[in-house]
């Protein structure tokens, strides 16, 4: 940062954390016991869509990895591009193994990171539900290094209630991005 950022009062943004991930189980506690929401066993990763060979070798690399383990079935793990013409990856795991779904995700972001495509990686999430059937993602912003909830409703709209509760119910155990500005919606996203 120069001289004249600070004169102009410009500041350079977090830079991604990925182990910030590994927070996500502490969290999960935290939120059945305080809100009754539990894990989905659902989560994915979206990135900016890349064509050509080198991209192509990633993505099967992250797909046997991923696959390699000998608990999930081969299904457990899909690619699917949005109507925006983002690519997501789904992962699958039972509710119960946060951690296993965490270190998921995690693995496709090193992997598409260490490979050089840490730009065009946006974010990834995990969804989460209660008893009585809303649901909700943590989303974590990849390029911000920070978490925030996503609470769809149907005909996209958004509870904002539900999202400004879970942010105070999971804020001691998580980075929250503080900008709403920033609580972009994830509409039809894998894994809510």
């Amino acid at each position: 940062m120069g001289f004249l950022d600070i004169l102009l009062g410009r500041t350079r943004p977090a830079p991604p954390d990925l182990d910030r991930l590994f927070a996500l189980p502490s969290a999960a506690v935290t939120l059945e016991a305080a809100a009754g929401f539990t894990p989905t066993g659902r989560g994915s990763v979206c990135f900016t869509t890349v064509e050509g060979p080198a991209f192509a070798g990633i993505r099967q690399d992250v797909t046997d990895l991923l696959n390699a383990d000998t608990e999930r079935a081969a299904s457990s793990v899909e690619f699917s591009r949005d109507s925006y013409g983002y690519s997501w990856l789904l992962s699958r795991r039972t509710p119960s193994d946060l951690a296993a779904l965490v270190g998921d995700l995690h693995a496709v972001n090193t992997a598409l990171e260490g490979s050089g495509f840490g730009p065009q990686l946006l974010c990834s999430l995990v969804g989460f539900e209660d008893p009585e059937g809303r649901a909700f993602a943590l989303v974590y912003l990849y390029k911000r290094g920070t978490f925030y909830p996503f609470a769809p409703l149907p005909g996209e709209r958004r509870d904002n209630a539900l999202e400004l509760r879970i942010r105070a119910v999971v804020a001691d155990d998580l980075r929250i991005e503080g900008d709403l500005s920033r609580w972009f919606p994830v509409w039809g996203a894998p894994g809510l």
